[in-house]
């Protein structure tokens, strides 16, 4: 089984050498959100996973440029990013995310954040 601790460990050891290449690619902004959506997931007591990282990212970046999404329009965003996911593993999620009260299915079949997940994420 693979397992990603020792390459994250690995990366920290390089340190200072690293972090700056890092941040000039925009890998270190990347990180940074996701470490916002890794704390909204625990608050909700979800588990992080690649899956539901991406999808609220898609949502985030949709909302960020006044767009809304879909499932399709999530699993576009998704395939873009060479995440080969099905569109049924892209809708459950989003149906998951949806019954723990992370996101909200509005009523043009659009999802969103929900308003108290988006102020958590706002203090992060």
């Amino acid at each position: 089984m693979y397992n990603q601790q020792p390459m994250e460990g690995t990366k920290a050891l390089h340190g200072a050498a690293m972090s700056g290449a890092d941040e000039s690619y925009g890998k270190g902004t990347e990180r940074q959100g996701n470490d916002r959506i890794r704390v909204l997931l625990k608050s909700f007591g979800l588990r992080t996973s690649l899956i539901r990282l991406k999808v609220i990212d898609a949502l985030l970046k949709a909302a960020e440029s006044d767009r809304t999404l879909g499932v399709r329009g999530v699993h576009s965003h998704l395939l873009e990013l060479d995440i080969p996911l099905s569109f049924l593993s892209v809708r459950e999620v989003l149906k998951r995310l949806c019954s723990e009260g992370v996101i909200t299915l509005n009523q043009d079949k659009s999802y969103s954040l929900h308003q108290q997940a988006a102020a958590l994420l706002e203090k992060s």
